[in-house]
């Protein structure tokens, strides 16, 4: 294949686009708001416009683009199905369809955080891994599921989603239910917890500079958020047999905070299976769901050229005559 591939990644506050080769290196970049307050013509749009942005200055030919999204989304109609309130006229929105008729080529969609261990399983910190459990420690805690070397999305397309299982204590989330590790360990959270403790109204990021100065309160909140990402990890060791984890999200950039109670808690408790358990930091960064989402375009653009190529070779061999 030459040309290049676009992989797009819409968040709620910015929206970053990457062209990458072949090899899923990325030729050049962009980052620009997402106007989610204006709609998801204008969300699909400033995103499109990125990507002829990049094409301006990186001339190549467009092979494909891969979207991936916050939100529950129809990854085969390529529509979003649900969103939340941050994003307007989102839900429902035919993202793929938008997408191909401004560009003139395949266009595909994926969730954000299914998009993100695509990447990091094809490019980043767990390439060439059979079997990974994947999550994002943002503003909420997502989670995704890589198995035999390809994305296991179930048949409701809620696999993997480890943040909103129930049995991490009793606080309510964000979501509606009690007791979601979305509740210790997102971002939002965070800095809950630590006002809870405090009295003080904080960013996350601000409840980390504070852990790393030794403050107590901090240390405290990150302790417990480190533990529920470990107990997360151990239910999935136990039911499915999975050894590999990689952690993304605005929170792992924290990764010496969460970290060492995360390996404390493992060491405690191992998993059934009595195998050793990996917890790695995302690789690609910012970068993991733009290269996930090219990666998906990549691969169905080479799925359908070899169809294609069999169903070319199908037909001359019927059509030659027989001996």
């Amino acid at each position: 294949m030459t040309g290049v591939v676009a992989g797009v990644d819409i968040g709620g506050t910015t929206t970053q686009v990457a062209l990458c080769t072949e090899d899923l290196g990325i030729v050049d970049r962009v980052e620009v708001p997402t106007p989610a307050a204006e709609g998801g013509t204008a969300m699909v749009g400033a995103a499109l416009d990125a990507v002829r942005q990049l094409l301006d200055r990186t001339p190549a030919r467009l092979l494909g683009v891969g979207v991936g999204a916050a939100g529950v989304v129809d990854a085969r109609a390529g529509r979003i199905l649900v969103a939340s309130d941050s994003f307007r006229d989102w839900a429902g929105f035919e993202v793929t369809a938008e997408a191909e008729r401004a560009l003139g080529v395949p266009a595909f969609l994926d969730n954000d955080v299914n998009a993100f261990l695509r990447g990091e399983a094809t490019a980043g910190a767990v390439a060439g891994e059979p079997d990974v459990l994947g999550m994002t420690l943002g503003t909420g805690v997502g989670g995704a599921l890589w198995l035999d070397h390809a994305l296991y999305d179930g048949p409701h397309g809620a696999a993997g989603e480890i943040g909103h299982v129930p049995g991490f204590g009793e606080l309510p989330c964000t979501c509606g239910g009690r007791g979601h590790l979305e509740t210790l360990a997102s971002g939002r959270s965070i800095a809950a917890r630590y006002g809870e403790r405090t009295g003080r109204t904080v960013t996350a990021e601000a409840v980390a500079e504070a852990a790393r100065r030794g403050d107590p309160d901090a240390l405290a909140v990150y302790e417990a958020a480190g533990a529920g990402v470990a107990r997360a990890v151990l239910i999935a060791a136990g039911l499915l047999d999975v050894t590999t984890f990689v952690i993304g999200g605005g929170v792992s950039r924290s990764w010496s905070l969460v970290e060492p109670s995360i390996r404390r808690a493992l060491a405690a408790e191992p998993p059934v299976s009595g195998r050793p358990v990996r917890v790695l930091p995302a690789g690609l960064g910012d970068d993991g769901v733009a290269v996930g989402a090219a990666a998906r375009a990549r691969a169905e653009i080479h799925r359908g050229a070899a169809q294609q190529t069999a169903r070319w070779t199908t037909k001359t061999s019927q059509a030659r005559p027989h001996d």
